[in-house]
């Protein structure tokens, strides 16, 4: 074990109370002999009744019917998201003009994000209002089942469709072993073959068949040849997903102005496609802590950071940098959404 990872070990009693997921990067998360014991399934289980209790506190924010859907399917596909007029004018800026961005590739596929912070947006309308809506914020916190601050920004996902180079998000997995949220409100059509997110309807729930997946796996993934798993989120295939019960992965193929929400927790992947494919969406997601017992108090609505999460983050990453832990996400110069990748 690296000299760096015995530094932190009096935070790895700690990091079982919190979101830490990785089985190499904590041996007592990773511990098959703990997780023979059920330690995995125990953070699941407790995790998994948490996010249920503050859901239910987040509940009357949510229409009856969004919660309907969320609880059959663990997603929500919500159709014409935006007033028709505010989403022609948002295209019209974010196709005009360019955002601070970031990029950083995975296999064939470069992704970029572009910061929707308070000061890189002043004075543009239609990103102001977009801000402004909490609606992309409400379902958030409602599908990860905890309050704060989500992370939105502008994404646009730029895949070279090359089979010999393949894009790790390509793969059904599940993010963490908790409920986290992802969503998009997509600013294009999505066709089958564009790359579109797959889910699998009903995989947000931890069923008797997922639990002894889980812990099958937990006993040897600090071990495990796939880098992925090792790091917490798990793969799966879709025999294995027969085996379990779940139905086959949905596309969403959706127009342009749909907004997606899921939760994360439950399989899911970017489909692959075998042509160049480009798709921009407005991007959020939502992860804290699952052991909380409250839905507020959350760093991230601290003045300085609300409204300025990109900035600080790509801060964080820098100072990181220079202590030689280096990011995935490297700064390009400012895009649109119909510009090519830098990296």
């Amino acid at each position: 074990m690296k000299a760096l990872s015995w530094i932190a070990a009096p935070l790895w009693p700690l990091q079982l109370a919190s979101g830490q997921k990785s089985f190499r990067a904590n041996p007592l998360i990773g511990s098959p002999a703990l997780n023979r014991r059920g330690l995995h399934l125990a953070r699941v289980r407790i995790a998994e009744r948490m996010a249920e209790a503050r859901r239910a506190q987040l509940a009357p924010r949510i229409d009856a019917g969004s919660r309907a859907a969320y609880e059959r399917d663990g997603f929500l596909v919500i159709g014409n998201a935006l007033p028709a007029d505010d989403f022609a004018a948002l295209r019209r800026d974010l196709e005009e003009a360019p955002l601070r961005s970031w990029e950083r590739r995975e296999g064939s596929t470069v992704t970029r994000r572009g910061s929707l912070d308070l000061p890189d947006i002043r004075g543009r309308a239609p990103l102001e209002r977009l801000m402004a809506n909490p609606m992309m914020a409400d379902l958030l916190r409602y599908v990860a089942g905890c309050g704060g601050e989500p992370l939105i920004h502008l994404q646009t996902v730029l895949a070279e469709g090359d089979a010999e180079r393949p894009d790790p998000q390509n793969s059904l997995h599940m993010d963490t072993f908790h409920s986290t949220a992802k969503a998009w409100l997509y600013l294009q059509d999505v066709g089958p073959e564009d790359g579109p997110l797959l889910y699998v309807p009903g995989s947000h729930r931890a069923t008797p068949e997922r639990l002894k997946w889980e812990y099958d796996l937990s006993i040897g993934a600090a071990h495990a040849d796939d880098p992925e798993i090792a790091a917490g989120s798990f793969r799966i295939g879709e025999e294995m997903l027969a085996a379990l019960g779940y139905p086959a992965p949905r596309a969403m193929a959706v127009p342009a102005n749909t907004l997606v929400v899921a939760n994360t927790h439950g399989f899911h992947a970017r489909k692959a496609s075998t042509k160049p494919t480009s798709r921009s969406e407005i991007y959020g997601s939502l992860r804290r802590n699952p052991f909380l017992p409250y839905t507020g108090l959350h760093i991230r609505s601290l003045p300085g950071l609300r409204g300025h999460l990109s900035t600080r983050q790509a801060q964080t990453e820098a100072a990181l940098s220079l202590l030689g832990v280096k990011g995935p996400w490297v700064e390009v110069t400012p895009k649109r959404i119909s510009d090519p990748a830098s990296i």
